[in-house]
């Protein structure tokens, strides 16, 4: 592979920047696939963040790198495009190149129709949702939680279960980059940042979330 490339990553949620096709291995199968070849690669953007969220800032960074180097946006999986519409919309209006490792032949024609099957399945879920709803209140079932006090008291158990098992999962990594050398929260901070991770919150890490996750962990040890 021959050029210049802006490499995009982004996975829906923390759990998966660690598990399955996460940010790491999103990294190594765009290497892969430069391999061998002339080329430069100009920037590297990654976020944790949903699909269903059009205002992505890193996205938008990408294709402004794009434009500005005449480069070719490379991301690792097509369905980095195909399920998310705002991805295809800023990718298309740019006018910038793109390329997908697992489908290089991909153009602009072909996920343009992936695009189009996968808003339609959203629109039918979303309707079947709503049909199931309202046959589930003229039955006279009622809906949603009738005790508010116990609904926030299971919200909040699970948003702490949630944040435990995240610093659990991190830890590991955590304890990597200390024995490459880095020991000090604000240089973690850093390292965690660099590799694409976030905190729970969607946030990139400072020293006092360092030493909040390391906490959560230590405490469930």
């Amino acid at each position: 592979m021959n050029g210049k490339f802006v490499a995009y990553y982004r996975v829906s949620t923390n759990k998966q920047g660690l598990h399955g096709l996460g940010m790491d291995a999103q990294k190594e199968s765009v290497r892969n696939f430069l391999n061998g070849g002339q080329w430069e690669l100009t920037g590297e953007f990654a976020e944790v963040e949903s699909g269903k969220i059009k205002d992505r800032q890193e996205l938008k960074k990408a294709l402004d790198l794009c434009r500005k180097k005449k480069a070719t946006l490379l991301i690792a999986k097509l369905d980095r495009l195909s399920r998310n519409a705002a991805f295809l919309l800023n990718l298309q209006e740019s006018g910038a190149k793109f390329v997908a490792v697992d489908m290089p032949q991909a153009d602009n024609f072909t996920v343009g129709i992936m695009a189009l099957v996968a808003q339609k399945e959203r629109e039918m879920i979303s309707d079947r949702t709503k049909a199931g709803l309202a046959a589930a209140k003229r039955r006279g079932t009622r809906l949603g939680n009738p005790d508010p006090t116990q609904a926030i008291k299971k919200a909040v158990e699970t948003n702490v279960a949630r944040a435990k098992q995240y610093a659990e999962n991190v830890l590991p990594v955590i304890r990597e980059i200390q024995k490459a050398g880095v020991t000090s929260l604000r240089g973690i901070a850093g390292c965690l940042n660099a590799r694409g991770f976030q905190t729970p919150n969607g946030k990139d890490f400072a020293a006092q979330s360092v030493k909040n996750l390391l906490d959560r962990a230590l405490a469930g040890a």
